[in-house]
């Protein structure tokens, strides 16, 4: 059960992180936070499916190895089945002509697919939120690209107002249910052990996340050796800060865990329901209210404060991607010509650019011609791309 907790606990709610962190402001802060929150809550689901697998009561070496095993089963799956069903969501639209040029088949087709790949993640006991997150990372690299302009305008929105309106009914649902009577009354004959179970919880939380956060802030500071490029410590705090707050995840895992058939009937899983939902109204209230106040606080000028590089003769392929919310321009689609690393600090020190160079060379060598993207989008005589082209031309 201990175990269980912890990776109910470990999900941290990237959806309230993000909204007080500003991507203009703090365009690194926003990167790091916004790229742990997403895999983070992923990872969780699959640690929390992987240990209810397993009777980790009695653990021996063999157990252990079994239960690591599914884990990474869980975690390579999910995502081959995301990548693969957003790689043939790219190649339906691009080589069949049913559903090209036409808006409302052509977002359909996106939207059947990205819950395609959820269903099958649920068909074989896979997890479902790590394969739509992998599949929305390939459709927006590949299909998104292949469908007209009007089709992206269409999807762009569409997703958003979607999203908006789960996560509207997400906060809706956590804070109606924190007034249900019938948990609270199994905990009201010992209100201090809910309080008490609470408040360990919560000191947990921050406890892990620093355990978290500044030891790998330190790893990778030293891999750093301008100094503009180092994670200040006035940074890490607010990146600690900012992943202190849970939610929805939490609240799911906890159900899942402890209730049966939506209803609490033990006095020990009641306790654990309430502390899981006052840990997630304490974490989301107080530590949200207080994120941008501590922001103010230790980075006066935060516009002054993102760690890009500054050297001119840094492509800026290598440097701004991630950092902004656009789209890679078409100049980023021509590779330069990097030397490799002459030493093992050289090759340690620059993983990412190495990294980035030989995918994209594959990229653009191999995947965008057969699935599409900027740059390879199909040419079809009478399509809107053929208009557009007409109309620059006069």
């Amino acid at each position: 059960r201990g175990i269980a907790i912890g990776a109910i606990f470990a999900a941290t709610d990237s959806v309230c992180t993000l909204q007080v962190l500003n991507q203009d402001e703090t365009p690194l802060l926003y990167s790091l936070v916004f790229g742990e929150g997403v895999v983070n809550d992923a990872t969780s689901v699959v640690l929390f499916n992987a240990i209810q697998s397993f009777d980790l009561n009695h653990i021996d070496p063999r157990i252990a190895l079994q239960f690591i095993g599914s884990f990474f089963y869980l975690f390579f799956a999910s995502t081959m089945l995301g990548v693969l069903t957003g790689l043939l969501s790219a190649y339906i639209i691009k080589k069949l002509y049913f559903g090209r040029h036409s808006t409302d088949r052509e977002v359909a087709l996106m939207m059947l697919m990205a819950y395609l790949s959820y269903m099958m993640a649920e068909l074989f006991y896979l997890s479902g939120i790590l394969t739509v997150f992998f599949c929305g990372i390939v459709m927006s690299h590949y299909t998104w690209h292949n469908v007209t302009e009007s089709s992206r305008v269409t999807t762009k929105h569409a997703f958003a107002t979607l999203s908006f309106v789960a996560e509207t009914f997400i906060f809706l649902y956590v804070g109606m249910d924190a007034l249900d009577i019938e948990k609270w009354r199994f905990v009201s004959n010992s209100p201090g052990t809910s309080v008490a179970m609470s408040s360990v919880l919560l000191a947990l939380v921050l406890a892990g996340r620093a355990a978290f956060v500044f030891p790998l802030s330190l790893l990778s500071n030293l891999t750093k050796k301008n100094p503009n490029e180092r994670i200040s410590f006035r940074q890490q705090v607010i990146i600690w800060w900012a992943g202190l707050m849970r939610g929805a995840v939490s609240m799911a895992l906890a159900y899942n865990k402890f209730t049966s058939s939506g209803h609490t009937h033990l006095r020990d899983n009641a306790i654990m329901i309430t502390s899981t939902i006052t840990v997630v109204l304490f974490s989301t209230v107080v530590f949200g209210f207080l994120t941008q106040p501590l922001i103010r606080l230790l980075l006066p000028s935060p516009k002054h404060t993102s760690m890009v590089v500054s050297d001119p003769n840094t492509p800026k392929s290598f440097t701004f991607p991630l950092l902004r919310g656009g789209q890679d321009s078409e100049p980023d689609l021509v590779v330069p010509d990097i030397g490799r690393p002459g030493s093992l600090r050289a090759l340690w020190t620059t993983p990412a650019h190495t990294v980035h160079y030989y995918w994209r060379k594959f990229d653009n060598a191999f995947m965008r011609p057969v699935f599409g993207g900027r740059g390879f989008v199909p040419y079809v005589p009478g399509s809107p791309t053929e208009d557009r082209i007409r109309g620059k031309a006069r």
